[in-house]
């Protein structure tokens, strides 16, 4: 099991990735990668022509673009993590005809197009499966692949998508070069960085402050959240700091100016503010996790797995349905019915809220997979210093090596984000000195760590932690991480609450009617039932919001993303805002806060964000006095 830091002349990065199958998935990640795996992932070949035998990416004559590629980017990680035989068979297909295509110039795929774009995403296919299997006619296909680029993109530089996306080629070129050494790979990438759309210019001085309402390719939300990195990985190759700073101030400035409480920034599908009933593209959330967790490997900075984790346990699952049937093109922060009606979308059809198998385009139906297979499989890394860190938490067991070939095994055992005890469990071949780095929030402000029963204290640093020490086998390290809640402002003195990395929202019980399409992916619109009403206004103790609730607390069931049977949930009281009422089919503009009512005070109950597809999450609040 070798790791890749560092091959000069590039920069190393903090941290490295396990190779695929390197880390496995248990509790409630692993049912909900088997609910997915049970619903789309496992059978969308069979109800969804693009992804059939004719697909171009199998030899026919069917789309040849990105949508078989974007499929495999998901499936191919997922068979591999659940160790499932048949979703790997069926991903192996693919993968054959592909090394199969390959013509005597080196270029691959599909005849019909040269397209840069929708190779790039199969490179990252081949690097996944290179790692999980040691194919050894990988590396060797993708450097006679490069070569050829080398030779062309003077005559065919990267355009449109390509342009937009370029980030994506110089992951691969990062990645192979690491595994060759080859120096002409250091000056492809910096050609695909000249060639890509200026992201470095445009994140350090941002100029999208305004709802876009023009298309252009640096204000589509699913290229910006996949350029976020960009910079970074160029980063590696220039040490000037300008790409290292970009990341950074891309994401506070798009917080700024089209953030929302989910942990996304708006998008429908151009870049679109911060009202809470704009719409975040499901192709933005996953490629912006994807970016996150490179991010996080790039400058070992816990702050990226802190946003990461607010994305990763709202924005993705509110935006799939619970048994991975239907799922939204976008989603609303603040959601109170998803039907086929007109929006204040930026640039979408009426349907693109609705859940489906392809509301308003067929992109998120090939993409969404990679989201939570891609993000279990990074969970923990390798260190630079021969040791491991976590960049999240969830239930898991990783197979690793450190120190000097020393094997160890690490099982966490925990219900978090649900809870806030996390143990960590050491099985290890034989006695050995090496690090344990934990990532330690922001948002908690007194964690607390023991090892084998004894408090330790610890530095934070960057957001990390470092438990240096003699490791033996059956060493246990406990993780506390103490979840207060909290409340974010907003625009008008709004409100979210949250608790640790969970956001919560008031649900809305939601009555799915089915109006087109066939099962076992048709689509629904997905109106409140009669009665059920939305626009309250949360009561909250003056300077004390974390007294205005409390806290109930469950077993984790199978699918905790389900607002009937939430592991965690808050009671709490609100008042009815008549003034806040409907607009364009949306929750309106919230009132200024705090507001007056003379309606009776009402018990609530606030669930998970990602555990209701119809909600409020933004909120008024008037004060108890």
């Amino acid at each position: 099991m070798k790791y890749y830091f560092n091959c000069e002349p590039l920069i190393g990065t903090a941290f490295t990735e396990l190779p695929l199958g390197a880390l496995k998935p248990c509790g409630w990640l692993k049912d909900q990668l088997q609910i997915q795996a049970e619903g789309f992932t496992g059978k969308l070949p069979k109800y969804w022509d693009y992804l059939g035998d004719n697909s171009g990416w199998l030899g026919g004559d069917g789309e040849s673009w990105e949508r078989g590629p974007y499929y495999l980017d998901g499936l191919l990680p997922l068979a591999v993590l659940l160790e499932d035989e048949e979703l790997f068979a069926q991903a192996k297909k693919w993968i054959e005809w592909t090394l199969g295509s390959q013509r005597e110039n080196g270029q691959f795929g599909p005849m019909v197009n040269d397209d840069w774009w929708c190779r790039m995403i199969m490179i990252k296919v081949l690097m996944q499966y290179e790692e999980a299997t040691g194919d050894p006619r990988v590396v060797p296909f993708l450097l006679i692949y490069f070569r050829y680029q080398a030779d062309h993109i003077d005559e065919s530089p990267l355009d449109g998508w390509g342009k937009a996306r370029g980030g994506e080629n110089i992951l691969g070129l990062q990645w192979l070069y690491h595994r060759t050494g080859e120096k002409f790979l250091l000056d492809l990438m910096a050609k695909i960085h000249d060639q890509t759309n200026d992201w470095t210019g445009i994140f350090n001085k941002f100029p999208f402050w305004q709802y876009q309402t023009r298309f252009d390719h640096c204000v589509h939300v699913v290229n910006v959240a996949m350029a976020l990195k960009e910079p970074s990985l160029y980063y590696l190759v220039s040490g000037d700091t300008k790409h290292r700073d970009a990341a950074m101030k891309g994401i506070q400035s798009l917080m700024t100016y089209h953030g929302q409480l989910n942990g996304m920034f708006s998008g429908d599908e151009w870049l679109a503010g911060t009202h809470p009933s704009q719409g975040v593209e499901l192709c933005a959330v996953v490629e912006y996790m994807f970016t996150l967790e490179n991010l996080f490997r790039i400058y070992g900075e816990g702050i990226y797995g802190d946003i990461l984790e607010r994305v990763a346990f709202n924005a993705l699952p509110a935006t799939i349905s619970v048994d991975w049937t239907s799922h939204q093109y976008v989603q609303q922060v603040n959601q109170i019915k998803c039907t086929a009606e007109r929006r204040n979308w930026t640039e979408n059809r009426d349907d693109a809220n609705m859940f489906g198998l392809e509301p308003n385009f067929g992109c998120c139906t090939a993409n969404m997979h990679q989201g939570w297979p891609k993000f279990a499989a990074r969970l923990w890394m390798a260190t630079d210093d021969k040791g491991l860190v976590a960049l999240s938490y969830a239930p898991c067991k990783v197979h690793a090596v450190v120190a000097d070939g020393v094997i160890v095994d690490i099982t966490v055992d925990t219900a978090y984000p649900f809870a806030e005890k996390i143990n960590i469990a050491v099985s290890i071949d034989r006695n050995a000195e090496f690090p344990v780095k934990l990532r330690i929030p922001q948002w908690c402000e007194k964690p607390q760590i023991k090892v084998n029963g004894e408090i330790r204290d610890f530095m934070v640093v960057s957001g990390i932690i470092s438990l240096n020490r003699c490791w033996n086998n059956g060493d246990i390290i406990e993780l506390m991480l103490p979840m207060h809640l909290y409340v974010e402002h907003r625009s008008n003195n709004a409100v979210g609450v949250l608790r640790g990395p969970l956001l919560f929202a008031l649900p809305l019980e939601e009555v799915w009617s089915r109006r087109s399409g066939n099962l076992p992916f048709a689509n629904y619109e997905i109106l409140p039932k009669e009665n059920s009403k939305w626009n309250y206004a949360l009561r909250l103790d003056v300077g004390q919001p974390n007294t205005s609730f409390v806290v109930c607390e469950h077993p984790v069931g199978h699918q905790p993303f389900d607002a009937r049977q939430v592991p965690v949930f808050l009671k709490g009281k609100a008042c009815r805002i008549p003034q806040w009422i409907e607009e364009m089919n949306s929750a309106g503009t919230l009132p200024i806060s705090p507001v007056t009512t003379s309606e009776l005070t009402e018990d609530v109950t606030l669930v998970p964000y990602g555990s209701a597809r119809l909600r409020i999450a933004e909120f008024p609040f008037t004060e108890n006095k």
